[in-house]
């Protein structure tokens, strides 16, 4: 399969087993609902009942008061009471195979490049790491939103695109299938391509 570079106009190779196979929706989306699920800190907590401290005496005598029978002050009834069904901290991370991982990265890179979303460049990196000098370079490439992979990392590209609104910058090791996914365009250098090849291969 052959593509374009968006800077220098030359062509590059691409394998199809990473950029033209077939979009499976619903591997992809449990890759994308398993990597949000593990960036999820899952520790609120709360006490139940037996949990809080105090509520060790009853409150008020059982009869003839008018009022409702009480046995503790700590009843999820009341207020400062402990809750019903208290939530426990929990990991919301779920399993997903290597293979089962790398086939949604390939089904989301071949679908960038179905719908046009995907741009390859020969190199791409902000010297001055001046955002004016970040902002024009994704103007020639016609980019407004999305996200810059690299192959490794670059403090002054970084510099450059981090203020840029809607701009994300990620090396390799740093992309995922949400990322992907909710990138309008997805700029990618030649290098960084090479080795997602390797990896998806």
């Amino acid at each position: 399969m052959q593509m374009t570079t968006a800077d220098t106009g030359a062509s590059v190779e691409l394998s199809p087993a990473c950029f033209e196979r077939e979009f499976n929706d619903s591997l992809v989306h449990q890759a994308v609902v398993a990597q949000l699920a593990a960036a999820r800190r899952g520790t609120r907590a709360q006490k139940t009942r037996s949990q809080v401290s105090g509520g060790g005496i009853k409150p008020f005598r059982q009869k003839g008061t008018g009022r409702a029978r009480a046995g503790t002050i700590r009843s999820p009834l009341w207020i400062g009471g402990g809750k019903v069904f208290a939530a426990r901290t929990r990991d919301f991370s779920q399993k997903l195979n290597r293979k089962m991982y790398r086939a949604a990265l390939a089904s989301i890179l071949s679908e960038l490049v179905r719908q046009e979303r995907l741009k390859i460049v020969s190199s791409f990196s902000v010297d001055s790491g001046k955002t004016r000098d970040g902002v024009a370079a994704l103007r020639q490439l016609g980019m407004e939103s999305g996200l810059v992979v690299l192959d490794a990392e670059d403090e002054r590209t970084d510099r450059a695109l981090r203020n840029v609104p809607r701009v994300d910058v990620a090396t390799l090791g740093e992309i995922g299938p949400a990322n992907l996914v909710g990138a309008e365009t997805v700029v990618m250098t030649e290098a960084s391509v090479r080795r997602i090849e390797e990896w998806l291969a």
